[in-house]
């Protein structure tokens, strides 16, 4: 297709960046050299969603199963994740793209603690698209700390049991105030979801596509809005009806 209509376009979409060792590994490296070509995957990624009016964009960088992975790894990818925040910041304000980090960011170390905290609150002002990059993340932990909050509310007498809601909920998990989830992209060959986004794949379209991340570019975007863009979304109701309205 190329050009897709801006009707079809999804408005948020998520990326689990898989295959980043696999690319690695083909090309006689170590993993971490996939990790930082994977970084200019986020870029096009950033880039084509900027450009095709997508309005949020969802990447899940570090899950809080990969804390087991191997310390030399864990500890590139945090300097990695360093590195980026300092080089990309001027970036993202220039085109116009707001910085979040969803996660328990309670447990890095405090100079990137700081590092994140500047760039959300430099980019905050940005609303051509919010990037959310899903740093030691878990689905499970998303639902858990959102119940928390309101277990907390109703302990305080602020909130009745019986008042709580799924929209009540959806306020308190991590991407609250954004467009619904519309399309969950997984590079690297994998069909399962990783823990990711649990409660806001309710509705999201799944795309699975073989290409491994670092290899994942802005034509490769395309072909995954491309198969979205010809799928009819129901949302529980009938084929019929959706086509009446």
């Amino acid at each position: 297709m190329g050009n897709t209509q801006s009707s079809s376009m999804p408005k948020h979409v998520a990326i689990i960046m898989d295959g980043n060792g696999r690319w690695a590994k083909k090309k006689g490296k170590i993993r971490t050299f996939g990790h930082k070509a994977g970084v200019d995957s986020v870029r096009a990624a950033v880039r084509f969603a900027r450009k095709n009016g997508i309005k949020s964009l969802t990447l899940f960088a570090f899950s809080s199963e990969n804390w087991k992975r191997p310390v030399e790894e864990v500890s590139v990818l945090m300097d990695l994740f360093k590195l980026v925040l300092n080089s990309e910041v001027k970036r993202l304000i220039k085109n116009g793209v707001r910085l979040r980090v969803i996660g328990d960011t309670s447990k890095f170390d405090a100079k990137l603690i700081e590092k994140i905290r500047k760039a959300e609150e430099t980019t905050h002002e940005n609303a051509e698209l919010t990037l959310n990059i899903a740093a030691n993340y878990g689905g499970r932990w998303d639902i858990v700390n959102a119940s928390k909050q309101l277990a907390e509310q109703v302990q305080c007498g602020q909130l009745k049991p019986e008042d709580i809601d799924e929209t009540m909920l959806e306020q308190h998990t991590s991407l609250h105030g954004l467009e619904e989830l519309d399309l969950l992209i997984r590079t690297g060959g994998e069909h399962r979801i990783s823990n990711f986004l649990l409660w806001q794949c309710a509705y999201a379209e799944f795309y699975f596509t073989d290409t491994l991340w670092p290899d994942f570019d802005e034509s490769a975007f395309q072909a995954a809005v491309d198969d979205f863009a010809d799928r009819q979304r129901r949302f529980g109701m009938t084929g019929e009806q959706v086509s009446e309205n």
